[in-house]
């Protein structure tokens, strides 16, 4: 089976078109269709999808998109990189593969922006040719979303770092062989300043992972780690010891818009299993469609799908904008956005996946449905990359009240 990889890259992401855009949008349909839809659900039940898919992501281009061109990657804005995120949720409606397929997405921008020249070469490439699986460890079964509090210590011992602790709820954290992770490198002084990331190769001794078993999300490979005692080489620190807590920060707004991108996609997923069935199910002897009540359970649903994706346009317009060098584009207010805008489209998710669930009835209830299992996956959106509680107080410290 074949698909169209990316187009040509421009000169500058600026000047990516409506063409490729929809070319992209167009690849990403007919992956999900030939090459996803038909064996789903045996993922889901398997609790993983096969490793090879992570090599055709990287042959489509998609592994490497947004990132330079220096490491295998093809420089694109946000607006390129939302709309193949949607066109995959809203025709896969598994949050569970992209979860885990796009986990570098969390795992490598550190490395990208702080790591030392060796580093890079070591750990991006092979990541972006679907050679290696990336992720990101930073929650610990005690700490939840107060990164400040982590627990897990690297201990510098000579010409390397000695880590010892827990990490869960880790995205591809059974196959990851390559985890960025959050550590405490000042053992005296707690607090914020004294944390650093390290890249930890996933075959290192002195690391176990144990696989945990979710309510959704069930063919990614979501785990617990455990670290006793693992040497890690000074080399593997990924900017300055204690700069790792602001780097955590910046890391979360480009998560948090994707997840936006995501939510918004798995949302019209739900719009369109749920229309197709009130088109062709018949009750009372009409269709579905026909009655006034589930008519405007639609209009609801597409009246909050539209303000996700005007606020998910100008937000990400803001984002490639600073990306490009306009300062006045990013700031405070603009993490706040971020913040209420993530808020918005999971909130968006979770009202269609709801409706979609309750317009397809007994249908709805039933595994294999588009909308029993964005159903299901609604909750880990609301909550991973930062609640929605911290996410509103987030936002009001942004905008200063």
């Amino acid at each position: 089976m074949t698909h169209a990889t990316l187009p040509t890259p421009p000169s500058t992401t600026a000047e990516w078109g409506p063409e490729d855009i929809a070319q992209v949008e167009d690849s990403a349909r007919r992956f999900i269709r030939e090459e996803v839809a038909a064996h789903l659900n045996d993922w889901e039940e398997a609790g993983e999808f096969p490793r090879s898919l992570y090599q055709r992501a990287a042959d489509l281009g998609w592994l490497g998109l947004g990132y330079p061109e220096a490491f295998g990657g093809t420089p694109a804005p946000w607006a390129l990189r939302n709309a193949m995120t949607i066109a995959l949720a809203r025709t896969g409606g598994s949050g569970g593969l992209m979860a885990s397929l796009f986990s570098h997405n969390i795992g490598l921008p550190p490395v990208v922006r702080h790591g030392s020249a060796a580093l890079q070469a070591k750990v991006i490439p092979d990541v972006l040719a679907g050679k290696k699986i990336a992720a990101l460890a930073i929650t610990e079964p005690g700490g939840g979303t107060d990164v400040s509090a982590l627990k897990t210590t690297a201990r510098r011992e000579g010409d390397e770092y000695v880590v010892d602790g827990e990490k869960t709820f880790i995205t591809s954290g059974m196959r990851a062989d390559w985890i960025t992770v959050a550590v405490r490198t000042d053992l005296v002084n707690k607090g914020p300043m004294g944390i650093s990331m390290l890249m930890v190769p996933g075959d290192a001794v002195g690391l176990s992972r144990s696989p945990l078993k979710k309510m959704g999300w069930l063919c990614s490979d979501t785990a617990q780690l455990r670290f006793d005692g693992v040497r890690v080489p000074v080399g593997n620190l990924v900017g300055e010891e204690g700069s790792g807590f602001k780097i955590i920060l910046t890391n979360f707004n480009g998560e948090r818009l994707s997840m936006a991108a995501m939510a918004l996609g798995f949302a019209e997923c739900c719009y369109d299993e749920a229309l197709a069935w009130a088109q062709q199910r018949k009750t009372f002897g009409t269709a579905l469609i026909d009655h006034q009540t589930i008519r405007h359970k639609f209009m609801d649903m597409k009246m909050r799908i539209e303000s996700t994706r005007a606020w998910l346009n100008a937000v990400s317009a803001r984002a490639d904008a600073g990306d490009r060098g306009e300062k006045s584009a990013k700031g405070a207010e603009w993490v706040a956005q971020v913040c209420l805008l993530k808020n918005h489209a999971t909130q968006t998710m979770q009202f269609c996946a709801d409706q979609g669930v309750q317009i397809l009835g007994g249908m709805g209830f039933m595994r294999g449905t588009a909308c029993e299992r964005i159903y299901r996956e609604v909750k880990v959106m609301m909550i991973g990359g930062g609640a929605e509680e911290i996410m509103k107080e987030l936002a009001s410290r942004q905008l200063g009240l």
